[in-house]
């Protein structure tokens, strides 16, 4: 398993977490191979029953290191990325992510597959795809029109403009409709991590909205407060999963 990222195992709950902080998490082939046996492994392990995706350093993910990718293999079904991205929506036990600072592409579209997120407010999210001349990824094209919309997916898709985890909550006009709010009572002290977003959809229906044609039907979020840092939300896992 490369250093670049970290995998570890406790209480039932298997942490994830991008190691690369001196380039703010960018992905490279080998991280993809890593992170790719990661998930295969936490799939394999009975004793593993929630997987959290996590960053070390000042953001969650800056995206991929496209200077390794102009220097890497050919893609092929069999690549590292490839895998990952099929595993990442195929993936059968709840996948959270807790995420901070700078969330760029892939940290962003890999969002999309998680049953849990956890935005702390420092958190910054983009997706340039077409500044850079890309095509976006893991089925984000797909999912994120159904989650917001045609409209509003094609202006955080196309327009690439960073939003904050604000942006997600329930007062914002961008997500009227597609977010509820949660009680008072259930959020942290101020200072702690806001816009958590839940799926109401089982992780075998996702599944299917991936590889299966578009219907009508829309993923909802319930946005909840909840504590302000990676650790926090480890915590609260491990003493769900006992």
């Amino acid at each position: 398993m490369s250093d670049q990222i970290l995998v570890s195992r406790a209480d039932g709950v298997c942490e994830v977490r991008f190691n690369r902080p001196e380039k703010r998490n960018a992905i490279t082939f080998a991280m993809y191979e890593a992170l790719y046996r990661g998930l295969r492994e936490a799939q394999a392990d009975a004793a593993v029953r929630v997987v959290l995706l996590a960053g070390e350093g000042a953001g969650f993910c800056a995206g991929n290191d496209l200077n390794d990718f102009l220097t890497g293999p050919p893609f092929s079904a069999e690549h590292p990325v490839m895998g990952f991205l099929h595993t990442l929506a195929t993936f059968e036990k709840p996948l959270l992510a807790a995420i901070h600072g700078q969330t760029v592409g892939i940290g962003v579209t890999l969002l999309l597959h998680c049953d849990l997120v956890v935005a702390a407010r420092s958190a910054r999210l983009s997706m340039p795809f077409v500044a850079l001349g890309l095509v976006p990824e893991a089925a984000s094209s797909l999912l994120l029109p159904r989650l917001v919309g045609q409209q509003r997916a094609a202006e955080l898709l196309l327009l690439g403009k960073p939003f904050d985890a604000a942006t997600c909550g329930p007062r914002h006009t961008r997500w009227r409709g597609h977010w509820h709010s949660s009680p008072a009572a259930r959020c942290s002290p101020p200072g702690a991590c806001c816009a958590v977003t839940r799926s109401r959809f089982g992780r075998e229906s996702r599944r299917r909205r991936v590889f299966s044609p578009p219907s009508c039907s829309r993923r909802n979020f319930v946005p909840r407060c909840a504590p302000s840092s990676p650790g926090g939300v480890r915590a609260e896992m491990r003493a769900r999963c006992r």
